[in-house]
């Protein structure tokens, strides 16, 4: 069987590119996901809410739901999305091809749900934004989400959000449940990551990958818009600010399912530049057969690596702040007094002068 398989009529479908036999999730699963879902699994109480709903799901209400008010793909509809699936599927060896609906929804949206049969739904506000090598990019995306069976978190995740407003009026569960949530979405966020390098493991053309993300911010208005200028405000969005902005960026970024489209793009083009990525596209990875043997502390090992790493040369200050009194530098209280007086933004005064 060949490593390398050519599809499509433009762009990175006319060129060949390589598919990945065998290929195992760890393989681009992001280190903040593994170790996002390992606290989640520690939550006091996931476990049994997640056995206790798990036979409560109503999957095969979902998927009579997309059945009924959907359409299907398939070679005779929608074909050319069809195709693109098949061919993600291939390149990611996933042996089960999910079912692939377009449903009608103007918001640009993709989801991958289902518990034993994972299910992958387009928006035609999605279909109609991307181009073919982008719209390809999104499937991998999806496929990956499959393959690393984030499917069934993702459910949960939907079912529990709409029980958490069914329960508000009940303090204590609204406690328990809107913890969990909190924890998925977390978890959720960081999925993504993942998912996104699967989608250019399958598009083998991070221009389109980044093309898509810049349309999600920006919509349908390509000939207006710069990926390199795209990218530059992804830079001033991680470096940028003092402390404060630190802080808002987390509370901004707590009742979102996904994380902002240019810290989505700074992440997949560091990994693109990497030499993980290399390797993989020499056909170096680790193999799904090898799986069972897999080790959790390896995994927690490359995780800290990861973070450390970031730490190392994060711009920004709360990230920095945090660094600095772990490493023994201190003055914690000056400079939360600074950050909470605005006064590390003033001029230093002189040796003359009196408050």
């Amino acid at each position: 069987m060949s490593d390398h398989t050519t599809g499509g009529n433009d762009g990175a479908g006319t060129r060949e590119r390589r598919r990945f036999p065998g290929m195992s999730p760890r393989a681009y699963e992001h280190p903040a996901d593994r170790s996002a879902l390992v606290a989640l699994r520690k939550l006091t109480g996931f476990d049994t809410v997640f056995k206790a709903l798990s036979g409560m799901l109503p999957e095969r209400s979902l998927r009579l739901l997309f059945l009924s008010d959907s359409v299907r793909v398939g070679e005779r509809q929608f074909p050319a999305l069809h195709a693109l699936l098949l061919d993600a599927c291939r390149t990611l060896d996933l042996e089960t091809v999910p079912a692939l609906y377009v449903s009608q929804d103007p918001q640009p949206n993709a989801m991958c749900v289902g518990l034993h049969q994972p299910v992958i739904v387009l928006t035609t506000g999605l279909v109609e934004l991307l181009d073919e090598d982008e719209t390809r990019a999104v499937i991998g995306h999806e496929v990956g989400h499959a393959l690393s069976g984030h499917a069934v978190y993702r459910t949960l995740l939907l079912f529990l959000t709409r029980m958490a407003v069914r329960v508000a009026w009940i303090p204590l569960g609204n406690v328990a449940v809107s913890a969990i949530v909190t924890a998925l979405r977390e978890w959720f966020r960081t999925s993504e990551l993942s998912a996104d390098r699967a989608g250019l493991l399958v598009g083998q053309d991070p221009e389109a990958s980044m093309r898509g993300l810049m349309k999600l911010a920006g919509g349908n208005h390509l000939h207006e818009m710069n990926v390199d200028a795209f990218l530059e405000q992804a830079d001033e969005y991680e470096a940028g600010g003092d402390l404060r902005d630190s802080v808002l960026k987390i509370l901004n970024v707590l009742p979102r399912s996904h994380p902002f489209a240019v810290v989505r793009a700074a992440e997949l083009r560091r990994w693109a530049a990497s030499r993980d990525y290399q390797r993989l596209m020499d056909g170096h990875y680790p193999r799904r057969s090898d799986d069972k043997d897999a080790s959790v502390a390896g995994a927690v090992r490359e995780s800290a690596g990861h973070y450390a790493e970031r730490v190392r040369t994060s711009g920004d200050p709360l990230v920095k702040l945090v660094s600095d009194v772990a490493g023994g530098a201190g003055e914690l209280g000056g400079r939360l007094r600074d950050f909470a007086t605005g006064a590390s933004r003033r001029p230093p005064r002189g040796d003359d002068e009196r408050s």
